[in-house]
């Protein structure tokens, strides 16, 4: 058990502000030895299940340490990741993603997709919360990190299923002793304020024999609108007012009326861009309890329970334009609120009655969605030692995160019968005022509820060889173990959206599905020599797992590594793996659902930004596309126009998807030279190769295809947009998931460490360090029938694994010198993302970003510590390319908020 953590926390924080350590080959403390012990210490690496002495492993791990999340101010896990060179945006605050990412933070390791990358904490899965298997990295407690370990490539031999990009595992510190109080705020120019007060305590239990840590905290991030910032209300686009526009249909007059009740002959329209979203605001409390004790001399009970309520409020798959209507209504004679300029131009027939088009927004404002997402994770186990050679681990866990996702400022179109609400009042109230109160229209009833649970059951058996025999390196450690996994998740949507009698735009669904795994696995890490020349240590690592999924036919998997260190100075380390992402809940079991095609339509008032690129018109109408082609398909002729609102996009699952098949390799290098004190450096080549990629063919890459780029009759993807027989327009997209697309990318991770002492009359000294990712090749082929892409160095949705990141930069670095004192630390960062260029045609650039960051640390005494820094120092805005942009005229991957300033607290009292 540790003395006092909170003073070492301090310690930590001072004298090793690494903003990112090298590897687990070079980053971390060995384990203490006892004296009276018979054999040293074992722990146990990310990226191996077998339990060593030394926290050395064939795998390429890299750390983010508690001393940089402090210095970092990091209030969320999100702050944490969004730095990381080796990880794109993922889902993020900035609300960009639509669907069940919404009001999340996930993590995307090297932008293949959140749900090809696995996301652990203490080495066991966290639960997910949404049907595509993405974990809610916001519900972990940043203040509780111990460190943030970063495995590239596949795992799933030693992980199981989903580790296809790599492994992000949290590891708690569960050893804290004493209680530390915390508090931190930050704030942007005009919102985006963040507000977190947390509190930790730790210490023995059971008369010394055990010990538990336990954390509370509560976190409020206010919003950012888009009105803050000039660049997001760039090429905005403006809808009907609140006054309307009134049509006889008859004659075909018309009137508009002003937001100040005035009759005008022109249509008037409203900007409401400004009052859209830029962040999401979110709330969020959150418990736990980490425990561990002695119930006996060779058995040890641990677990955990965490607790998290987050609160997001955001787009949400209805968008935030404000609800309008566009019908026809029937209005009578003796209407009293008919204003004299239309009732002139009314054609009322002989029984009293007009019909007349209405076009008016309801007045409700933009709408929203709220989030509620309650995540619960409980954990039991029992480990120990059954003799001095062998060791046992089994735990069970249960994970569960219910949510309940309303939207308010929209309203239910048609009652019970399917008649128009809006029609049913046209006589009974003023429609023609613009202040007219439509809140009655509102209902908080337009909800869908979900339900997502985790079970998993875990047995490991570990040890060495040294009871039977010893190799002359050294004996032979191993791990074996069987895991049962069941997964849940259940959607209910309200009635409003189930009839589709609402005014959102979406179609929520029902479902209720479930799967389950078991597996066995093993483990072996074999030392070939040791203290030879050349060879200081040269050992093999192996692994291989045996899988069977209820819903899918599963694949065994595979490690293979090599660890060979030259000498002290040089280690060399080498591994082939293989993965497999078994089809998630979304993928084999979501029914077929639609949206309208408008949402997609630049051209539609009901367009959703973050939706863009993923349908840009039909080419036949532009004039763009292949003119034999489109009469072959009965297209109208070009410059029809045509009304997306009566098209459907359809999405949804396959019950006959496969899982996806992965390879990766990697050859690394870590070089601790002894004649340079103070210096270290690792180079890890890597190499991921993924096939039968579940993947959508988006409208606008199938019309591109169809009628742009092969012209073919017989080519497959014009079957993926279907036109009406009668009238030639686009009726149906269809855009499910298939076993469609190959992905490789491959490149290199770098970091590299130096620590030298400062000049003699500034004292102290100086910490340089650098990590950065250069990818050196990256394509995508969506499927078999169409050319490969080439992704390296773009952005674009064309290249996105699935829509939450679109940016493929080939080259990010984070670099930070820090200047060290006895009580105090000055940190200067530098963020790079390099240049990227559109995917579809490489047709617009965007130049390399760059970020600077100051933070700077102050131990005031024992038990205060303080913290500043300054995001974005020079208060850099995101690039708003002419095509490509997917939120609010930039992409979304870029930091949106611009400079932000904070300042956190730590008090540890001693007692």
């Amino acid at each position: 058990m540790k003395a006092n953590t909170s003073t070492g926390h301090r310690s930590l924080l001072l004298l090793s502000p690494l903003a990112l350590a090298v590897s687990s080959v070079i980053s971390y403390a060995h384990a203490e030895e006892s004296t009276e012990a018979k054999k040293p210490e074992v722990i146990t690496v990310t990226g191996s299940r077998i339990q060593r002495t030394e926290l050395v492993s064939s795998s390429p791990v890299v750390s983010v340490d508690e001393a940089q999340i402090h210095l970092d101010r990091a209030v969320n896990v999100e702050d944490i990741t969004a730095k990381l060179p080796q990880a794109a945006a993922g889902a993020n605050s900035t609300g960009a993603t639509v669907g069940d990412s919404f009001g999340s933070s996930t993590i995307d390791l090297r932008g293949l997709g959140q749900n090809r990358t696995l996301v652990l904490i203490d080495g066991t899965r966290a639960v997910p919360f949404s049907f595509r298997n993405s974990v809610d990295v916001n519900t972990i407690p940043a203040g509780l990190i111990k460190r943030v370990d970063v495995l590239t490539g596949g795992a799933a031999a030693v992980y199981g299923a989903d580790a296809v990009a790599g492994v992000v595992n949290f590891v708690l510190d569960d050893d804290f002793t004493g209680a530390e109080f915390s508090t931190s705020y930050e704030s942007a120019d005009g919102g985006n304020e963040k507000l977190n007060f947390e509190a930790i305590f730790g210490g023995d239990i059971a008369d010394g024999r055990g010990h538990v840590t336990g954390y509370i905290g509560y976190t409020e991030r206010k919003e950012l609108l888009a009105g803050e910032r000039d660049y997001a209300l760039e090429n905005s686009t403006a809808m009907i007012n609140s006054g309307g526009y009134y049509t006889d249909v008859a004659s075909g007059n018309s009137i508009g009326i002003a937001d100040s009740g005035a009759v005008t002959s022109e249509r008037q329209t409203t900007d409401f861009t400004a009052d859209r979203y830029l962040t999401q605001p979110m709330d969020r409390f959150s418990a736990g309890l980490l425990f561990d004790v002695d119930v006996s001399d060779s058995a040890i009970a641990y677990g955990r329970a965490m607790y998290s309520k987050v609160t997001v409020n955001g787009a949400g798959a209805s968008g935030q334009t404000p609800i309008f209507v566009n019908e026809q209504v029937t209005l009578t004679q003796d209407n009293a609120y008919i204003p004299d300029e239309l009732r002139d131009q009314l054609t009322f027939d002989s029984e009293g009655n007009a019909l007349v088009n209405v076009e008016r927004n309801l007045g409700l404002g933009v709408q929203h969605t709220e989030a509620v997402r309650d995540s619960m994770q409980f954990q039991l186990g029992l480990k120990g030692d059954i003799t001095d050679y062998l060791r046992y681990d089994v735990y069970g866990q249960y994970g569960k995160t219910d949510e309940v996702a309303t939207i308010y400022n929209n309203a239910y179109r048609n009652d019970n019968s399917g008649n128009s609400r809006f029609a049913a009042l046209a006589n009974s109230v003023d429609i023609f005022d613009p202040n007219h109160d439509f809140s009655d229209f509102s209902d908080p009833l337009l909800y869908t509820t979900r339900d997502r649970t985790q079970s998993v059951i875990s047995a490991t058996l570990s040890g060495d060889s040294g009871f039977l025999f010893e190799l002359p390196a050294g004996a032979i450690d191993f791990a074996i173990g069987y895991e049962y996994r069941k997964e849940t998740g259940k959607q209910t949507p309200g009635d409003a959206f189930r009839n589709g009698t609402s005014f959102a735009s979406i179609s929520a669904f029902d479902m209720d599905a479930s799967f389950s795994s078991e597996e066995f696995y093993a483990e072996i890490l074999v030392p070939i020599l040791v203290d030879k020349p050349f060879a200081e240590e040269l050992s093999f690592e192996g692994a291989y797992r045996i899988s069977d999924y209820s819903n899918t036919e599963a694949e065994d998997t595979y490690k293979l590594g090599i660890n060979w260190a030259i000498n002290s100075d040089i280690r060399i380390r080498a591994n082939r793996l293989t993965a497999f992402r078994a089809p998630n809940l979304g993928e084999f079991a979501s029914p077929i659902t639609a949206l309208s095609l408008s949402l997609f339509d630049q051209n539609s008032d009901q367009f959703v930004p973050r939706l863009a690129g993923r349908y840009n018109g039909d080419p036949c109408l532009l004039g763009t596309g292949d003119a034999t082609q489109c009469a072959a398909f009965g297209a109208p002729p070009v410059g029809t126009e045509f009304d997306s609102s009566t098209a459907e996009y359809t999405y949804g699952g396959n019950p006959n998807i496969k899982p996806e098949q992965a390879e990766s390799d990697t050859l690394g290098i870590v070089y601790t030279p002894s004649y340079l004190e103070g210096f270290d450096l690792s180079l890890d080549y890597y190499s991921i190769r993924v096939t039968d990629a579940v993947s959508q063919i988006q409208p606008g890459a199938a019309l591109q295809s169809c009628y742009v780029d092969d012209p073919n009759p017989n080519n497959p993807l014009c079957g993926a947009v279907l036109r009406d027989p009668n009238t030639g327009f686009i009726s149906t997209a269809i855009v499910n998931d298939f076993n469609l697309a190959a992905i490789e990318q491959e490149g290199i991770d770098v970091a590299a460490n130096y620590v030298i002492d400062a000049p003699e009359q500034m004292g102290g000294r100086f910490r340089f360090s650098y990590q950065g990712n250069f990818v050196t090749k990256q394509t995508r082929q969506n499927n078999s029938t169409v050319a490969e892409i080439d992704c390296k160095g773009t952005y674009g949705s064309a290249c996105s694994g699935d829509f939450a990141s679109i940016l493929q930069a080939d080259y990010k670095h984070r670099a930070s010198i820090d200047w060290q004192l006895d009580n105090m630390n000055f940190q200067l960062g530098w963020r790079r993302i390099g240049e990227v260029e559109y995917a579809v045609d490489r047709s617009e650039t965007i130049s390399a970003q760059n970020y600077l960051d100051f933070a700077a640390a102050w131990q005031v005494n024992e038990e205060l510590a303080v913290n500043f820094g300054v995001d974005n120092l020079l208060d850099r805005e995101p690039p708003t390319p002419e095509v490509g942009a997917n939120h609010f005229n930039t992409v979304s991957d870029y930091s949106v908020i611009g400079r932000s300033v904070g300042v956190s607290l730590r008090y540890a009292p001693s007692f």
